[in-house]
């Protein structure tokens, strides 16, 4: 279509488009953009319209849709979907070749996007960084106040010079063990600093104090005075479930993450074997019929210049030959499965997190399937009637909670990812420290604080699959299609690849498929 015939007609009616959305629209027909334009304008009242404006009005957003019918339908849903939009999507049936049994009929896949971050990036100063910190720290403090045990809950400057017992909630900035072995932190609220020891006699706080994070934004309960507060107890803001939810219909999800393709590792006839069993043909059809979701979280190829010497560990060398290989893959599953898919590290966008949607410019033929949504790494996305909520995140703060969690270094936590996840869970945050992952200070809300809980956190990056519960919220770490690379010989990781995890949604129950060559209990 033509450009410049959008541009008239901004021009025409008054108005301007921002880049981002005028390159969207000028891959779809013009007749349906200009409608989508006069629409947002009607929407909007405002002369400039901007991406900015849609997420603010997403409800105008969701009628938008809802005026075009049929096919136009779909290119107005597919097109507010690759812009990241919050909008709910119901996916209509489509005819198979072979007429199912009555009883195998299912409904339409149905999801919504609740949460995929679209941050820019600019030029940052320290204040960036200051606001970003107090804001985290005053979403923490809201809800660590309204833990009932934290009694004489003061702020660290009305602390007074007599001995008392009382509660603070402060951020950690310094821990360090002394010479009695005794842990001693320093920990600051937006009013002061103070000094705070845990005693290495009171083994429980102890334990607890051992795995504290710098930047962890955590209750304290002691006593003491303006100069010095004595440990009782350590009190995270924690996450927990009332009850898991769970769809009224049998319905299915599968997980999986880190197919880098590209790689000369890649197991691309262990995916086939994948896709071919979603679609019916290895004796599967009872189940495989079922599954309506496929989350796919991160590092879906495997790059170009990601690390030194890449190159020669590649089978395709070309960034978008890669994303297209995995379009032409992921095209092989059949169209009523929704395939939601986050980027990582490999992936070609930013490294900072929040990591934007793969952009159009490198996965174009991703862009295409219409059974594909892109989202943010992290995202949450609402499916089953956008009932159950799933948390996305591909996981690249796993090694730093590792590395600075004794118990989880000493237990070789990069084998069980679950016990890496649950300690996220506690904080309510992806990657409490500063300089654990890089990421984009933002000035509104921390986009890896988890405001509310999750009823499934899935996660890539370990190569293992692992499967826990923690207070109600389903833990899956997803496997990958990467056969052992030599860092990974080097570094003694064990990845475990082709594994997949099925969830039955409706009762809960979940198993790993094993799609590896070589069957393993």
């Amino acid at each position: 279509m033509s450009n410049q015939e959008i541009l008239k007609f901004c021009l025409e009616n008054g108005f301007i488009i921002d880049k981002e959305l005028f390159e969207s629209l000028s891959q779809i027909d013009v007749s349906i953009a200009k409608k989508i334009i006069e629409k947002i304008k009607q929407a909007s009242n405002e002369r400039l319209i901007s991406k900015t404006i849609l997420f603010n009005k997403s409800q105008e957003v969701s009628k938008i849709v809802t005026s075009f019918e049929n096919e136009n339908k779909k290119v107005v849903e597919r097109l507010f979907i690759s812009l990241g939009l919050n909008i709910e999507i119901k996916k209509e049936k489509t005819l198979e070749k072979e007429p199912r049994m009555e009883e195998e009929e299912q409904s339409p896949a149905s999801f919504r996007i609740i949460t995929s971050h679209d941050i820019p990036t600019k030029k940052f100063k320290v204040n960036d960084f200051v606001r970003h910190f107090r804001n985290r720290f005053l979403e923490m403090k809201k809800i660590l106040q309204e833990r009932a045990e934290l009694q004489n809950l003061v702020s660290i400057n009305k602390i007074s010079g007599n001995k008392q017992n009382l509660s603070i909630i402060g951020a950690v900035l310094s821990k360090r063990t002394t010479k009695n072995k005794n842990i001693l932190l320093e920990i600051e609220d937006l009013t002061g600093r103070i000094s705070v020891l845990v005693n290495h006699e009171k083994k429980e706080v102890y334990e607890k104090a051992k795995e504290i994070l710098l930047d962890d934004i955590l209750a304290i309960k002691g006593s003491g005075n303006s100069e010095i507060v004595f440990v009782n107890d350590i009190i995270y803001p924690d996450l927990c479930l009332s009850e898991r939810k769970k769809s009224e219909k049998e319905e299915y999800a599968m997980f999986t993450s880190d197919l880098h393709v590209g790689s000369t590792r890649f197991l691309e006839n262990n995916f086939i074997k994948f896709t071919e069993w979603l679609n019916g043909n290895l004796n599967s059809k009872d189940t495989s019929t079922k599954v309506k979701y496929l989350f796919i979280t991160g590092d879906c190829v495997d790059g170009v210049g990601v690390y030194p010497g890449q190159e020669e560990l590649l089978k395709i060398k070309d960034i978008r030959k890669q994303y297209e290989k995995l379009a032409e893959l992921l095209g092989r599953i059949r169209k009523d499965i929704h395939i939601i898919l986050c980027p990582g590290q490999h992936d070609a966008v930013r490294v900072a997190e929040p990591q934007p949607m793969l952009n159009k410019d490198y996965a174009q033929p991703i862009c295409a399937l219409e059974n594909v949504s892109l989202v943010s790494n992290p995202a949450v996305v609402g499916i089953s009637d956008a009932k159950i909520n799933v948390l996305m995140y591909h996981g690249a703060s796993f090694h730093s909670f590792i590395g600075d969690i004794e118990a989880l270094r000493i237990g070789k936590a990069h084998e069980t990812p679950a016990k890496v996840i649950k300690h996220m869970l506690k904080r309510r945050h992806l990657a409490p420290t500063h300089s654990s992952v890089v990421y984009v200070p933002n000035e509104t809300e921390d986009p890896l604080f988890i405001k509310k809980a999750p009823d499934i956190i899935t996660t890539g990056e370990l190569h293992r699959p692992d499967i826990d519960i923690y207070n109600n919220i389903l833990i899956i770490s997803s496997s990958c299609w990467q056969s052992t690379t030599p860092f990974e010989e080097k570094i003694g990781n064990n990845p475990l690849p082709c594994k997949v995890p099925l969830l039955n949604l409706k009762t809960g129950a979940i198993k790993i498929l094993d799609f590896s060559d070589k069957e393993e209990k």
